[in-house]
Formats: structure tokens, sequence, C-alpha cells
């Protein structure tokens, strides 16, 4: 099924890369995202959805030093953020604050928290733990997991440990799982490669080429969702990581990334290098018991489920986000810097 053009669009004037719902604001739907422009400054701006639901409003805009590659919103404190950026030469990655009085100052500064800065090698993101208020950050870099003591209050960062991910691993991204403070997948170049923070040490792997993106079920625990260039959408159950419990077609060119619904069980959204956003619904009923090698869906077995297909885009579609305050919207944003904001729920009587 093909999606029109019903969503609600804002236009960045940069390209972009990365988009992030603002979970902490439990008032608005809002989102921030931030321009990668390599000779002009960059911008990070605070979008809101407007309460009649029909247009996106810049709420906030803040000159940002570097070209952003990552960008992640404090899940506790709405004006807090994350931001990977790169000088052109040189990659880092710092916490900021808006500030408190934005709507009313003719320029705004965003201030810096802290830098995170004992990374050497390129950074690729920063993650904040989705469930609750919590003073450590992980961030990630080709070679290195770091994991990080954060005092917004005093404005520092601390490293609390470090390891490396082996010579033969490049990490390439992670998420941090929401029913386990204490454990992340790390994406490599050929494996996804489980953590346990308190240790430090890998405590499991899937080993599966070319993993793009990954993103866990934060409704169902052992649920956990990966995207790979060339063979598609994979769902695992933590618990039996041999093969995948369920397999989904990709896009047409590279799948970029995958993104579970904070609410609604079994919705998730996968965006790729094709200009469109895919809308699947997959049946997790089963998923919660242990399961057998009879309940493994092999390709053939699989049914289609697409809802729909988003293709109001003009360019490679590399931010998802869904909104955790109102989850039957997402937001969307493609390398020419398009925003657009879509509305699930007539999907939601599928389910």
């Amino acid at each position: 099924m093909q999606g029109g053009s019903s969503g609600i669009g804002y236009g960045l004037k940069y390209q972009a890369r990365c988009i992030s719902d603002v979970k902490a604001d439990t008032d608005h739907t809002s989102f921030l995202t931030g321009t990668l422009s390599l000779k002009e400054e960059n911008e990070v701006h605070l979008l809101r959805l407007s309460s009649g639901g029909t247009e996106l409003i810049c709420e906030g805009l803040f000159s940002h030093p570097n070209e952003i590659w990552d960008l992640s919103s404090c899940p506790f404190d709405q004006r807090i953020f994350s931001t990977v950026f790169s000088t052109g030469e040189s990659y880092g990655a710092a916490i900021w604050q808006i500030p408190e009085l934005y709507g009313q100052l003719n320029s705004p500064q965003l201030e810096l928290i802290a830098a995170l800065d004992a990374h050497v090698g390129k950074i690729n993101c920063v993650l904040w733990w989705s469930s609750g208020r919590h003073d450590k950050l992980v961030s990630i870099d080709e070679e290195n997991i770091f994991l990080w003591s954060l005092d917004c209050s005093n404005k520092n960062a601390q490293v609390q440990s470090k390891q490396s991910s082996g010579m033969l691993h490049y990490l390439s991204g992670g998420a941090w799982d929401p029913h386990d403070v204490n454990a992340v997948a790390a994406t490599c170049e050929s494996s996804v490669q489980f953590w346990d923070l308190r240790s430090m040490g890998k405590t499991n792997s899937i080993e599966h080429a070319h993993v793009r993106n990954v993103d866990y079920d934060t409704k169902k625990k052992h649920l956990l969702v990966t995207a790979a260039d060339e063979s598609g959408i994979h769902l695992w159950d933590l618990r039996m990581l041999k093969a995948p419990i369920q397999e989904l077609p990709g896009h047409t060119h590279w799948t970029w990334a995958v993104c579970c619904n904070p609410e609604y069980d079994g919705f998730i959204l996968s965006a790729g290098t094709d200009s469109t956003v895919n809308l699947w619904l997959v049946s997790t009923s089963n998923h919660d018991e242990l399961p057998s090698e009879s309940l493994v869906e092999s390709p053939n077995q699989r049914a289609n489920s697409l809802l729909n297909s988003y293709s109001d885009y003009e360019d490679s579609v590399y931010g998802l986000a869904w909104s955790s305050r109102e989850p039957w919207i997402f937001a969307s944003l493609s390398y020419d810097g398009r925003v657009v904001v879509e509305s699930v729920k007539p999907f939601l009587s599928r389910k």
C-alpha cells in the first residue's frame, strides 16, 4: 500500500540525518533535529506539533558549532540533549542545554554542559537509558564503548569505564536495553554484540553481516529488531539468537533505520536510502514464552506484514522517531532536510 502526501512537513535550511523525540516534554509532541552542513553554520531545531495537529512549529532555533551526525534528547529533561559532531577533520560529542528563556531571547545560545572528550577515533553515537532518570551515558566510537557518569548540575561528565570491541570489530552504533539498565547492543560490520555495563564485557552476539541499525522492543522484554543492508529486517528473541524468529523484506536499497513503537505492540518503522518509510505490523503474541524451534518462521512462511509505505520523499531517509506522548505519531527526516510527521491512527484497528 502506498501512502500519499498526507504528512505534515517542515523544511530545514541544510541537509540533515538525525531526529529525536523529546520524551521529557509531556505537554507537547516535540522533536529535535540538527543540520549537517560542512560550510554553513549548523542549527538545532526544536519542533512542536500544533495543538490541532495541523502544522509543525519551530519553537526554538539554536546555532551549533559543527555538522551534526547524531542527536538524542535526554529522556528525563526536555532542555538537555546530546550531539555527535564533525569538524571536517575530527569527531566530538557533547551534552547541551537549551536556555530556560529561549523563547524570549533574540539569539539564544546553547549551553554546553559537558564535552565527551575521551574519544580518539570516530564517535558514532551517544545513548541515553530511556526507562527513567539515570546519571549514566554510553558513547560508542569505532573501537570502544565508554560508560560516563553525568552530573548536569555541576556541568561535568567523567568516564566511569571503557572497553575495546576487539581488533577485528569496528563498531557503528548501538541501542540501550530499556528493560535492563546494564545491557547495551552494539552494531558492528559483521555482528551485533551484547555488552554488560557492570563488567564491560561481551555477553553474547548475533553473527549477521552488515547490520546497519538496531532497536529494542519497549513492550516485549526479549525482542530485538535489526536492519541489514541487503537482507532486510529481522526480529530476534534474545534468549535464542541462532536464528531470527521473523524476517521482513528490506527496502529496495539500503535499509538504514528501524524503530519500534513505544506503546503499540508489533508496530515497527523502517527507513532506507530508497526514499521510503515503511510501516510494519508483526505478531509478537507468541514471543512472551521461551520459543521453540517450531516457532521460528522461515522466509517462506512469513506473512507480508507491510501496512503502508510512505514515499513522499526526494532523498534518502535516515532519521525516524516515534512520539512518546502520542505514540500513533512519528517523524521522519530525509537527507535534504525535510521533516515529515505522520499519523498511523488509521492502522491501529488492524491489531
